[in-house]
Order: C-alpha cells, then structure tokens, then sequence
C-alpha cells in the first residue's frame, strides 16, 4: 500500500526536485532580466538626473563672457546644487581655458554639445557645451556617484539572488512534494486495488475453470455433477458480489457529487435492515436483537447508503457469529449525536488489526470467505456522511462495531 503521508518514495522525490529546479530556473531567468531592467533605469535616471544639473549651471553662467577677459573660475559647489563640475572655456582660436587642478580637455571635446560620456584622464565624465558670449563653454561632471549606486544595486542583486532562488527551490520542493503526494498515494492505491481485485477475481475463475475441465475431459456420475455444478454456482456467487462491490466503490470514487442527503430515522432503518436479516438468522439459529428509541433517532444521510452500512454490518455480524449465537444492534441517541453499535458473539477482532479492517481487500481472516470490501465500502460511506467510527470488543466477546453522526433536529 501507499506509504503514510509525509513520507515520499524516490521517484516523487526525483520528480519533486526536478520540478523544483525547473521552476528555479524560470524565475532565474525572470529575475535577472528584472535585475538587468531595474540597473538600467537606475542608470539612465541618474544620468538623467546630472543631464539636467548641466544643463541647468549654464543658465547660471552670466552671458556677456568672462569678467575682465579671463577665464571662469570655477564655481562654487553650492552654485550646482553642490555637485562637483568641471568648467572648461574655449575661445575662437580654439585654447582652452580652466582651472589650474582641471584635466586637459581633450581637442575631441572641444565643440560638443548634447550630453555624451567620455573619460578623461581616467575618470569617467558627463559633458556637454554651449556658446556663451564669445566662447564655447564645456562643463562636466563626474559619472562616479552613478557608478558607485549601480555598483552598489549590482551587489545587492547578486546577494539576494542565491538566497531568492534557494528559497524558491526549498519552497518548490516542499508544495510540490505536499501536492504529488496524494495523487502518487492515489496511484499506488489504484495500482493495488487492481493487483488485489485481479487476484480476488482470478481464485473463482481458477476453481470454475477447473470443474468445467474435468467435467469435460469425461464422463462423470450424478452426484459428481451435482457436487462440481455447486462449487460453480457459489464461485459464480462469490465473484458477481466482489464485481458489485467493486462496481459500486468504483462509482463512489469517481463521483463529485453524492446523493442528497435528507432526515433519515436510524431506528425505522434498523429495524428494517434486522427483518431482512431474519431468514439468516434463523437458518444458523442466531439471535439478532434490536434496541432502538422510538423517535428521536434521525440524522441526514442518503437512505440508499444507510441501508448499505446496515446490510454491510449484519452480514459480517452474522457471518462470524457462530451458529446459536447472538448479534444485536443498537441506536441511541446521545444530546446531539445518534450512535449505532452492531455486536456479535464471534472471534472479535484483534487489536493490531483493528486500524486496518477497513483496508480494501484486508481481511482478518480467510474463514468466512468475502473479498474484503464489505468494511471499505462501510467506511466510505461513514466518512462521506460525517460519522465516527469506534472499533472495540463486544461484551459476548466478539466485535463491536459503532457508528455516531451528528442528529439532525426538525
């Protein structure tokens, strides 16, 4: 069977991780493209943003030229915002004038005038120029704060992409393995269901196809007949109810939507389901006794599905209660809760059993023959409708069966 939840078998592991560094992946790639994007217009802004320094210190330059015929002098920071610039004078004749601690500006540069980058004694400048009066005026300023702030953005981005990336494969492995879990459980479950219901199906059709052989290979008396067409027709019997109650969970799990459940008298169903049973009883001379309220005992449940848990119980109750032996059957209701006990006189049922009765295809015991349906199609129908099961020993000695629901009130 389907290992317990939390646990993963290698595959969904591999699987699980794959998924995992796929995903990784894919937000790698989305990350780095933002990544890439978000240094880019951090850039472009800040270069902007000195464009517009420059642009406006020409504004603050006076227009008639150079005072006395001498060069500028460099302005004071707090002219531009305190932003440190570079003011270089060229003339007609094509000299240059500056300040003496100023880079030579190179001939390169001596009629730009849109903002461009350029290095200048190795260290990257924005310039740009306009006439002023007489001369062409160039100022620039340094690139080095934007390159420190990509710098530092580049840095940060590269620190938090392993620890990103890690947490989304941890985070990846763990919904994917909470995610695959049940449908490999689901899988494994089916794989099983169909290994055991083809072994259940393959030891009646070995036994008939036996008898038809031998009854075919030559001639046989009366009585072998009568003997062999027996074991035929309780095979035939044994196999329609195993395919029924495969037919039956098969459509219970593949349906979204159960029957509408409506106000349903547990005690009116009991005593219904124990008069069906008589003929059973009476033939083993059990005794099958009921004990029920006379009102009161209603819960909401589909009534085709209550009387299947009722047949379900009575009949692994008569089965294993030996013959001149006891089954009885109790609904009580309990403030809010109506319960119902089926006991019998039988064998009981081991404590280290007890937790997986309800296992499809599980039986304690092959004494009574049975696929081992009969407690998984009960159980379905206990949990699809709210109930609560309570698998004890019965005071004869044998099971105990109870079932509690909810009580619905009018």
């Amino acid at each position: 069977m389907a290992g317990p939840a939390g646990s993963a078998t290698p595959s969904l592991r591999r699987t699980s991780i794959r998924v995992a560094l796929a995903a990784a992946a894919v937000v790698a790639l989305v990350y780095f493209a933002v990544a890439i994007a978000v240094v880019l217009i951090v850039q472009r802004n800040l270069t902007d943003q000195i464009d517009q320094r420059i642009t406006s210190s020409f504004v603050r330059l006076p227009h008639e030229g150079p005072p006395g015929g001498g060069p500028y002098d460099a302005p004071p920071p707090e002219r531009f915002g305190g932003q440190p610039v570079i003011l270089w004078e060229v003339d007609s004749a094509g000299s240059v004038r500056t300040a003496s601690t100023n880079p030579e500006l190179p001939a390169t540069y001596h009629d730009v005038s849109s903002p461009i980058t350029a290095t200048i004694d190795g260290v990257e400048l924005r310039l740009a120029g306009q006439q002023v009066g007489d001369d062409w005026i160039v100022i620039g300023q340094s690139l080095e704060p934007v390159n420190e702030t990509r710098g530092t953005i580049i840095l940060a981005e590269l620190v938090i992409a392993p620890i990103l990336l890690g947490l989304v494969f941890l985070g990846a492995v763990a919904i994917g393995r909470r995610v695959a879990e049940p449908i490999e459980a689901a899988r494994q479950r089916q794989l099983d269901f169909t290994a055991d219901a083809s072994h259940e199906l393959r030891t009646p059709l070995a036994v008939i196809e036996a008898h038809t052989s031998l009854a075919l290979s030559q001639p046989r008396d009366e009585a072998w007949y009568r003997s062999a067409f027996g074991r035929v027709d309780r095979e035939s019997k044994r196999m329609r109810r195993m395919l029924d109650d495969l037919l039956w969970l098969a459509r219970f799990d593949a349906s979204r939507k159960s029957p509408d459940a409506e106000p349903v008298d547990l005690a009116i169903m009991a005593a219904q389901s124990v008069d069906r049973f008589g003929a059973v009883g009476e033939t083993r001379h059990l005794t099958i006794h009921l004990s029920a309220p006379a009102d009161g005992a209603v819960i909401a449940a589909p009534p085709e599905w209550l009387d299947r848990l009722l047949g379900v119980l009575l009949d692994n109750a008569c089965k294993y209660a030996p013959d001149g032996g006891r089954v009885d059957v109790t609904v009580v209701v309990d403030g809010s809760r109506v319960a119902l006990t089926v006991d019998d006189s039988g064998p009981g049922i081991p404590e280290d059993q007890r937790t997986r009765i309800f296992d499809r295809f599980h039986r304690a015991t092959d004494a009574h023959g049975g696929a081992g349906l009969g407690l998984a199609i009960a159980d379905a129908i206990v949990r699809a409708t709210g109930g609560r099961w309570k698998v004890a020993s019965a005071p004869a000695g044998g099971a105990r069966m109870a079932i509690s629901w909810g009580r619905a009130l009018a």
